[in-house]
Formats: C-alpha cells, sequence, structure tokens
C-alpha cells in the first residue's frame, strides 16, 4: 500500500493528498487518512484522477450516504452525480458566490467531491474560506451575540419560477424545470459546532440566509452584511488551480466556497457527488 501524505497548500485551509488511487477500493487505514486530513485542513485535493462516475459514486460513499441535487439537471444515468458544466458561450457559471452547498436544507451536506474532466488553460478557479476561523477571529461580544441567535436558510434564489428561465438562459448546467413548488426553509444556529473535532464556526451564506429567528428581515440585514463580509476575509481563505483530474473534497460544515467566472469564451466541465450531513447544532 502506497502511503499516503498530506501537504498543505495554504495556511488557512487546504492541503494536497498525495498516493492516492480513487479508481480504485481504498483500505480503511486510507479512508482513515484521507478523513483526518479533511478534519485537519477542511478542504483537500487529489491531482491526476482518472475516475468514472461509478468510481466517484463509490468513493463518496465512503463517507456518507449521497444526495440528489433537489434543483439541478444531474447526469443522466447518474443522478447522484451533478454536472458542473460552463459551456464556451454561456456568461454565468454555476457557484459564482460565496456560499455553503445547500443550506437550506434540513441537514446540510457534509460535503462535496468535485472531480475536474474539462479545464481551460487558464481562469476557473475556486476559492475556499474557513469558517472556523472566521468565528474565532470575533470579539467575544460578538460571539457572545451570534451563539444565541438562529438564521432562516431558504432555496428561495433557485426555487423562484419566475427567474428559471432567466438563469437558464445564461447558465450550461440547468435548473430543472418540476422542482417550483415553493422554497424550503429551515432554521439553523448561526454558531454551529462540528460534528467530529468539536470546532465551532460561523454558518451563513449569502444566497440561502435570509434573516435571524425574531428579527425582520430590515433588523437582520446589518448583520447579515457584516458577517458575509467578515467570513470571506483574504486570510481566512485558499485558492485552488484546476487542472485535467484533479478533485477537491471540502467541509461543507466549516466551509465557504466561490468558483471564479474569468475564462470567458472557454469550456469548463467538472462532475460533483454531495455527502448526506447531520442537522447542524
Amino acid at each position: 500500500m502506497v502511503s499516503v501524505t498530506v501537504s498543505p497548500l495554504a495556511g488557512a485551509c487546504g492541503a494536497i493528498v498525495s498516493g492516492v488511487d480513487l479508481s480504485v477500493e481504498l483500505g480503511v487505514d486510507e479512508i482513515g487518512s484521507i478523513r483526518q486530513a479533511l478534519l485537519d485542513h477542511q478542504v483537500i485535493f487529489f491531482r491526476n484522477q482518472c475516475i468514472t462516475p461509478e468510481q466517484h459514486k463509490a468513493f463518496g460513499r465512503r463517507f456518507g450516504p449521497l444526495l440528489v441535487h433537489p434543483q439541478y439537471v444531474n447526469l443522466e444515468g447518474h443522478p447522484e452525480v451533478l454536472p458542473v458544466l460552463k459551456e464556451a458561450d454561456a456568461k454565468e457559471n454555476v457557484g459564482g458566490v460565496w456560499h455553503s452547498d445547500l443550506s437550506n436544507l434540513a441537514a446540510p451536506p457534509l460535503g462535496s467531491i468535485l472531480y475536474a474532466k474539462e479545464i481551460p488553460p487558464y481562469g476557473g478557479d475556486t476559492m475556499f474560506a474557513n469558517q472556523i476561523l472566521a468565528y474565532e477571529a470575533l470579539s467575544h461580544g460578538m460571539k457572545e451575540l451570534l451563539g444565541q441567535l438562529r438564521a432562516y436558510h431558504s432555496s428561495q434564489v433557485l426555487s423562484d419560477a419566475a427567474t428559471r428561465d432567466d438563469r437558464n438562459a445564461t447558465r450550461s448546467t440547468k435548473l430543472r424545470g418540476d422542482i417550483y413548488t415553493g422554497a424550503d426553509v429551515n432554521l439553523h444556529p448561526v454558531v454551529r459546532t462540528h460534528p467530529e473535532t468539536g470546532h465551532q464556526s460561523i454558518f451563513v451564506d449569502a444566497p440561502h440566509t435570509i434573516g435571524f429567528e425574531g428579527m425582520s428581515k430590515e433588523e437582520s440585514a446589518p448583520l447579515l452584511k457584516f458577517l458575509f463580509q467578515h467570513c470571506i476575509r483574504p486570510e481566512f481563505t485558499c485558492r485552488f488551480r484546476w487542472e485535467k483530474g484533479a478533485v477537491a473534497f471540502w467541509d461543507n460544515r466549516c466551509l465557504l466556497h466561490y468558483a471564479l467566472n474569468d475564462y470567458c469564451g472557454q469550456r469548463r466541465y467538472l462532475e460533483r457527488v454531495t455527502i448526506g450531513g447531520l442537522r447542524p447544532q
């Protein structure tokens, strides 16, 4: 067995994992090393992989049950796989805003595993922001305040039938036509405790978090604006340059991410599986 090596990518989060072939069934020790690397670095990256959708799903299932994305059109024959595509003539990308995947669910995902199949010669990097560090950087008074709050997370950004055609006109990954039955809204703690490490982190994101419990949207807006800006400070982030065959595995419980849309006229295609999680505590 080739030993797993972990090399930090940045000071805030992120590490490169070597000595792993994701196309084969990994042993318990290898999976344990990968899980520990994820807990230690929040997002981990693998280079030079070649995996099929079945192998992609099999690797994801070693960490938990896979989710079917409730809003986007999934890969034909593989409903657990989400195509993350931007054709050369598309104006907008998917994920081009700082966010946490599906935080509107009652039990948001543990994490996501994204596999690069076609990458432009430049651009298309993904950024990640460590929300444990974001929490630790707050004042004592702000920590006390946030620790008492819960926030509403809504799927409204993707669940408005009036905007579906507009979004689909500018994006290659399409929203389904059968999902518009109203926004899915759930209440989560603003400060969540990681179920495996015990670390506390901020759990809000601009596309989903719409207000605090017991407050109006107008009352919630100033504090949310502060948090959205605070959570993505440069010192909390790392940036990953994609290449064909690269894989990113991020911990959705304590991380935000952002896909840059800076490769106009170039095609970019990746595939993602998403691992189910627990209700935030």
